[in-house]
């Protein structure tokens, strides 16, 4: 069977679940606009008087909830770390999962290179986010477009913070790749590649929190694409474009690298 299409089929079930994840996500985020949109500039104040630990972690800063926009740049944030998780983990398992199923000797002795090989998984693994992606995205579109009672110009901001989270998922996606390609035990890949991006996570609170330590927002992708500076600064910095796609090219060609350089554990 060609490989990408098995790849495809052995992820569907997976695949399913975290697209209906994340559509009840946003279905039930929007469903709770109407009690924020309702409480207007109160639940503003009530926001600001929280602490700032929490408003970082709970992705409200410099976000107005009275409106749609600030909202869903609020629900952004959690669609991100959603995204993102099953990207790393997706990247890791496509991988892993030869040797968990006891299956690396079979693929390895089909009259196919380990450079096809590991190029349809990761072509299997992208095809993954894309619909993963399409799902988020129009989702949004429709639930948003249905309580956005004011009119206000959305989708715009929403197709580029979604072309944000989608790069952010290629980088998490070749993250979970490399990881799995280079350890001996690939069972303990996908745990490892979700611990660095919560680790990742984390550092952009603490980044939040500390102004002292806005130098190493460059060290941690949360922060290259967040929604109060996509929505509210315009669009995209250059700088963070460069850096994750030169972090794309580095982890792909460590995948490859060391894939082929592997020795079979079965």
């Amino acid at each position: 069977m060609n490989i990408f299409l098995h790849e495809l089929k052995s992820h569907r079930k997976s695949l399913l679940f975290w697209s209906i994840g994340v559509f009840l996500m946003v279905v039930s985020g929007m469903a709770k606009y109407a009690a924020y949109s309702s409480a207007g500039q109160s639940m503003n104040d009530l926001i600001a008087d929280l602490p700032k630990s929490l408003r970082a972690v709970l992705g409200f800063n410099a976000l107005d909830v009275s409106k749609i926009s600030g909202y869903y740049g609020m629900l952004f944030l959690y669609l991100l770390l959603m995204a993102t998780i099953h990207a790393a983990m997706l990247g890791a398992t496509i991988i892993a999962k030869e040797e968990r199923d006891k299956t690396s000797e079979f693929l390895f002795v089909k009259p196919v290179s380990r450079t096809t090989i590991i190029t349809a998984k990761l072509l299997a693994a992208f095809t993954n986010i894309v619909v993963f992606n399409v799902v988020t995205f129009v989702s949004l579109l429709f639930f948003i477009g249905k309580y956005n009672s004011d009119g206000e110009a959305v989708n715009g901001d929403i197709a580029l913070t979604m072309a944000g989270m989608f790069i952010l998922q290629i980088l998490f996606m070749v993250i979970g790749s490399a990881l799995a390609s280079v350890k001996r035990k690939t069972k303990t890949a996908p745990s490892l590649a979700a611990s660095i991006l919560l680790l990742s996570y984390m550092l952009s609170i603490v980044i939040d929190l500390n102004e002292r330590m806005e130098g190493l927002k460059y060290l941690t992708p949360f922060k290259y694409f967040e929604a109060k500076n996509v929505m509210l600064g315009g669009g995209f910095e250059r700088v963070y474009i460069i850096i994750s796609i030169v972090l794309i090219i580095a982890f792909s060609t460590i995948t490859y690298v060391f894939y082929k350089k592997r020795d079979l554990n079965v």
